[in-house]
């Protein structure tokens, strides 16, 4: 039994666009604007960034200098209690510090968007 033949589909015939033509993989096709930066809105961008980076890094920060002061115990037996101590004082310090910066982070942000 053979089986009836099947009739051909139409043959496609593709084209190739300007947008195409014109399309390269060098770095300049993919570069960034460098003077984005240097306007407002790329300055505002960078600012936002920063914020909620160092708000981010505070509230991180904060949260470890707590556990580990709430580890500390003063017991003989237990771990080394001036190396603890000290831990808990430095994860304090870091937040103290990223505490401030996010401060900072903000006037400049602030500062920006009252412009």
């Amino acid at each position: 039994m053979e089986e009836p033949q099947r009739a051909r589909s139409q043959t496609v015939t593709t084209t190739a666009s300007s947008f195409a033509e014109n399309f390269s993989t060098t770095s300049s096709s993919f570069s960034y604007d460098r003077e984005f930066l240097r306007t407002l809105p790329g300055l505002l961008i960078v600012a936002e960034i920063g914020l909620w980076f160092n708000g981010s890094a505070f509230a991180l920060y904060l949260s470890a200098a707590i556990v580990d002061a709430s580890s500390v115990s003063p017991e003989r037996d237990s771990h080394n209690f001036n190396s603890w101590a000290a831990s808990s004082f430095f994860a304090f310090l870091v937040t103290i510090c990223y505490a401030g910066n996010t401060y900072f982070s903000f006037i400049a942000w602030r500062s920006r968007t009252i412009q």
